[in-house]
């Protein structure tokens, strides 16, 4: 009787929790722009009848929240866009896919954000900054050109490499430690005409988005941020487009549907025509001149089906620099993206990824049997698998893998019969980079949101190739030869990460965030800023990973119904097997490079202080930086700490924006920060006929501070049908501040044992005038 009576209430009770269970159910789809099909990313979901419940719309727009049986009301939001309402019964699961319509309304007012109006505070992430593209074609800019990489030099932490130049430091980290991704392939190197321009048009692009800190697991291969820039996916309702004529460059951009609301397509060009008026010269030592860079962005996509969608994307960029027939210089990127988005279940979505990237420069010097040619290539082929499974209405989990094929060629030589050197072809390094990794977003309680994952990455070092050993002097003592395929070394790290929002109330917010990060490919350059001669390895036996530790924590403040956000961060960043060189180190075109590299430590901390101001005419925001960065190798200042090139006490840039009327919008772009630390020369000794100079300990002198201002000016011409166009006049570097771009040194006229130092400063004032239209 017993025994039956216990079968029974267990019979109950498994019946009632799969009762509990089958209540559960699932709503899910795509959220859209009305206006254009594109997806909308990070959109949010809130279910206003439960406190703290909702999700977050993935990076393809797709959307899935799990809830009991019953009634509920689900707003969903995204900043520009009028808020969709929807009321619903849960007794099954439900198919909804929201169309969202731009809010006429908030956009005649000049908005500086692109996300929900406090995201900034509900957002897990804190060491995060999201670039807003549409305030990018307000800012002033150099050439008239809008880039987003210079708007990415204003956000609070990262520091721009210099005067005119594409790189950037973040966090204390080098200028290869940042993951600079186009549609998730890598871009090697960002910079048109040696940095005054990025690769990345406006006019194709989406949305960018810069990870400092708090990293999720999903990312890796750097060791201080990720800039994740993402393609627009063309306008699947109606065809479009819009162009850019300006005294540099002219673009031109075209979209539309392939099969509308079904697919769509979107390519857009630009280029430079320096070259095109140096050909009007009659001065053949001008004419024969050439200088112009040129890229192409394209995409398109096709839905099969509700549950299957295919994108194929890529980008082709190429710059030309050349001197009549006696020096020629050309450099360039490529990458091609092919992605599938696939529905295994409205709780289960993922999406594969193959990814090309490839990046080479080739260098001529004289002509006929005296011609002396340089190159180099770093080819890059991956699978990237990526699933987003929603358990249910407090936990999002993300899991997944990717493959690396590295191919790097560090440095060919082909020299003519008569040049005096030797051609080389230099063996390329072959390489397996990997991760596998798991996430979970997790909603502790309405206040407490966690991120926290761990990726495990490794390297497998492949022949054909030579393994050296060195001394501590660098010198090669024994050397191993391996076949094509074999492996020459294998090397790997666990990488956990951790976020964590705390919301204190309705316009605070607390935030936490660590990270490990592996860095197994490197940058070798004999400049201290980016160029198109810089040279990628790969680690080995002899160049360990490079490894970062970071934490931060920030304080994250609302005033005025979001109309200010404002931030505080203080961060640590631990570093260890940084690399740098041997003094008098031969850095290209060189089989034992190795041996001419040192590894040490180095240590990055600081505070970042932020104010926005969203609304309003007068818009923008002000970003500071308040850091230290140090480097301690045992063989360079006899193993005491100095400071790292890019080590600046002060960093503050101001951008504001200030609508005048319907028609004209004023914007202007401040930028100061401390001289970067630099070694000069204390004195010199002469052998024979030349003076050899003697320097100081590394780093240990500064540049002059860097200040520039520039103003702009928009304005827009009344709408003719579907056409709108607009002027916008800048000027670079107002007040004409003679910034050093180089400081050399050389004897003194009168004194010839003491060095004098001469700084070369590119520019003066530049004007630029652009018209644009829209169709």
């Amino acid at each position: 009787m017993q025994t039956r009576l216990k079968s029974t209430i267990i019979l109950v009770m498994m019946t009632l929790s799969l009762g509990t269970y089958a209540q559960k159910f699932t709503i899910s789809g795509q959220i859209t722009d009305a206006g254009s099909g594109e997806d909308l990313p990070f959109a949010t979901v809130l279910v206003t009848d439960l406190e703290g419940v909702g999700t977050v719309s993935n990076t393809y727009g797709f959307y899935s929240l799990t809830l009991e049986k019953g009634e509920y009301t689900l707003i969903f939001r995204f900043s520009g866009f009028q808020s969709v309402t929807k009321k619903i019964v849960m007794d099954k699961d439900i198919k909804l896919n929201i169309e969202l319509a731009e809010d006429s309304q908030e956009l005649e007012a000049v908005v500086v954000t692109a996300e929900r109006e406090d995201e900034n505070l509900t957002r897990n992430e804190g060491s995060i900054s999201k670039i807003d593209m549409a305030a990018l074609k307000t800012v002033p800019a150099f050439g008239g050109e809008p880039d987003v990489i210079k708007i990415v030099h204003t956000t609070p932490g990262v520091k721009p490499a210099g005067e005119g130049n594409s790189g950037f430091y973040v966090r204390g980290g080098g200028l290869d430690q940042n993951l600079i991704l186009l549609d998730e392939a890598p871009v090697y190197n960002p910079s048109h005409l040696l940095g005054f321009f990025s690769v990345f048009n406006g006019d194709a692009l989406r949305s960018t988005e810069l990870y400092k800190g708090g990293m999720p697991a999903e990312y890796g291969g750097r060791s201080s941020s990720v800039l994740d820039i993402r393609m627009k996916d063309g306008n699947s309702k109606k065809f479009g487009g819009s162009a850019g004529l300006g005294l540099i460059a002219s673009r031109l951009t075209l979209e539309g549907p392939i099969v509308k609301d079904k697919s769509s397509f979107i390519i857009s060009g630009r280029r430079t025509y320096a070259d095109l008026i140096l050909q009007l010269s009659s001065d053949e030592a001008i004419n024969s001149n050439t200088l112009f860079f040129y890229d192409v962005n394209a995409k398109a996509n096709y839905r099969f089906s509700d549950k299957d969608r295919v994108f194929i994307s890529g980008y082709l960029g190429r710059d030309k620099l050349g001197f009549g027939d006696e020096f020629g210089f050309t450099w360039g990127n490529v990458t091609g993206t092919l992605r599938w988005n696939h529905l295994f279940s409205n709780r289960l979505f993922s999406n594969t990824t193959l990814l090309y990237s490839n990046y080479d420069y080739k260098a001529t010097l004289s002509g006929g049997d005296e011609q002396i040619g340089l190159e180099s290539v770093i080819e890059d082929i991956s699978l990237k698998q990526d699933f987003s499974y929603f358990l249910d209405d407090k936990n999002d989990i993300k899991f997944g893998f990717n493959l690396i094929s590295h191919k790097l060629e560090p440095g060919n030589i082909q020299a003519g019969p008569s040049s005096g050197f030797t051609s080389q072809e230099a063996i390329p390094a072959n390489g397996m980079e990997g991760a596998v990794y798991i996430q979970n977003t997790h909603q502790v309680t309405p206040k407490l949101n966690l991120n926290y994952g761990l990726r495990y990455s490794f390297l497998q070092r492949l022949g054909r190739g030579t393994e050296f050993q060195f001394d501590n002097e660098g010198n090669v003592i024994s050397s191993t030869e391996f076949d094509k395929g074999e492996e020459i070394s294998y090397l790997d790290g666990w990488e956990p990460r951790l976020s964590a929002n705390y919301t204190l109330n309705g316009t605070s917010s607390m935030k936490l965030g660590y990270n490990r990060s592996f860095q197994y490919i490197h940058l070798l350059s004999s400049a201290t800023s980016s160029s198109p001669l810089d040279t990628w390895i790969m680690s080995s036996n002899n160049v360990k990973p490079q490894i970062a530790d970071q934490i931060s924590l920030g304080y994250f403040k609302n005033f005025k119904d979001n109309m200010f956000e404002t931030s505080l961060e203080v961060y640590y960043k631990d570093m260890q097997n940084v690399i740098d060189y041997r003094t008098g180190a031969n850095v290209f075109f060189n089989d034992e490079v190795e041996g001419d590299l040192v590894f040490g430590d180095g240590e990055s901390y600081g505070a970042e202080l932020s104010i926005k101001k969203n609304k309003g005419k007068f818009t923008g925001w002000l970003s500071y930086t308040l850091s230290r960065t140090v480097r301690q190798f045992d063989e360079i200042n006899a193993g005491r700490e100095f400071s790292a090139r890019q080590d600046r006490t002060h960093d503050i840039a101001i951008v504001s924006q200030y609508k005048l009327n319907d028609r004209m919008t004023l914007s202007g772009n401040f930028t100061y920060y401390t001289g970067d630390a630099v070694t000069f020369p204390t004195g010199q000794y002469q052998l024979e006929q030349t003076s050899i100079p003697l320097y100081s300990d590394r780093n240990a002198n500064r540049a002059p501070d860097f200040h520039r201002l520039d103003l702009g000016l928009t304005i827009q011409r009344p709408k003719k049908g579907r056409i709108e166009s607009s002027w916008s006049f800048s000027l670079y570097n107002v007040y004409g501040r003679k910034n050093a771009f180089l400081i050399n040194f050389h004897p003194s006229e009168h004194s010839p044992s003491v060095n004098e130092a001469l700084k070369l400063s590119l520019f003066s004032i530049v004007p630029s005038v652009t018209y644009n239209i829209k169709f």
